[in-house]
């Protein structure tokens, strides 16, 4: 038996035992996303956390994921493999610096990014996933002016397609920001048949050559539905282990990252610091558990309540 065989083995009988889902994100290693009950974006996995019948909520992502997963179910036991799981996108945004930010523009309405703390989802008025960001701004009457954070190049592309002027935050994902634009180019010269979809995370020069720009999940669905049968894909190359057994027949290739890296794609460092191995344990010791203040739970929420209807 390999060590990833007898972990999951194990991971079995304890979420049996304890009445315990594993949710990952596709950006999580490979051996994770097998064992878990359900593989998702951030809107799925806010669903999934938001509907579960589990006592206990192993979250195989970043912080701010389980900690959204928490704050909707305060009465259940969240817990996430490693706390030094972070996010550039929220750890980019202090709640103190946002609260200056948002004070100069004190008739602007707030839209964030579910990429954040409870504190700034909790100075918010909508949180948003890149699933559903356009339906939300495109539903907040025109003349209200807002502000987005953290993604600056999110924002960029919601400004562009939804014909708003958002004040955005100077935030940015330091896994979309890394790709390659030359070496892009390159790879669409050696593949011209190769068709381009990007999350609209990544920069303007790369968004404005894709064939989709969209988040994990519309990504995905463009590829298992469309006819064409090469894709070059600007996201966490984690999204490849869930497709590459949905389109066998088709070929997935990895945009290219500007680091100098074994693999040429971009890996978020914060996601690959889960293993299976934290899985077990943090199942099978109930640590390190996700706790979040009951009356910022309460205020971060009202916002994010109403991002789950839209959805």
């Amino acid at each position: 038996m390999t060590t990833d065989s007898f972990y999951s083995s194990k991971i079995e009988h304890l979420k049996k035992d304890k009445n315990a889902i594993v949710l990952a994100h596709y950006y999580q290693e490979d051996a994770i996303q097998d064992v878990a009950d359900f593989v998702g974006d951030s809107l799925e996995l806010a669903k999934k956390a938001a509907q579960t019948k589990a006592d206990i909520i192993v979250f195989a992502g970043v912080y701010f994921m389980a900690e959204t997963a928490k704050i909707l179910n305060p009465t259940k036991k969240v817990l996430l493999p490693d706390l030094l799981a972070g996010c550039s996108l929220a750890d980019g945004c202090p709640p103190d610096a946002f609260a200056d930010f948002k004070a100069k523009y004190p008739n602007h309405k707030v839209v964030t990014y579910i990429n954040t703390s409870a504190e700034i989802k909790a100075m918010s008025d909508y949180v948003c996933t890149s699933s559903n960001a356009e339906k939300l701004i495109r539903s907040i009457p025109i003349n209200q002016p807002l502000i987005f954070a953290p993604d600056q190049n999110l924002g960029t592309y919601l400004n562009k397609i939804t014909g708003r002027n958002m004040v955005l935050w100077k935030g940015s994902c330091i896994v979309h920001e890394a790709f390659s634009l030359e070496k892009l180019i390159d790879l669409c010269l050696e593949y011209p048949e190769a068709k381009i979809v990007a999350h609209p995370e990544s920069e303007d020069p790369i968004l404005r050559i894709a064939h989709c720009i969209g988040s994990t999940s519309q990504m995905r669905n463009f590829i298992i539905n469309s006819p064409f049968k090469t894709f070059i894909v600007a996201t966490e190359v984690g999204i490849l282990h869930q497709l590459s057994k949905e389109v066998p027949n088709k070929k997935l290739i990895p945009a290219p990252s500007r680091k100098d890296n074994s693999c040429a794609c971009s890996e978020c460092a914060f996601m690959k610091i889960n293993t299976l191995e934290k899985v077990y344990h943090c199942l099978l010791d109930e640590t390190p558990e996700v706790i979040v203040n009951s009356s910022l739970s309460k205020k971060a929420l009202i916002p994010i309540e109403k991002m789950m209807q839209l959805s």
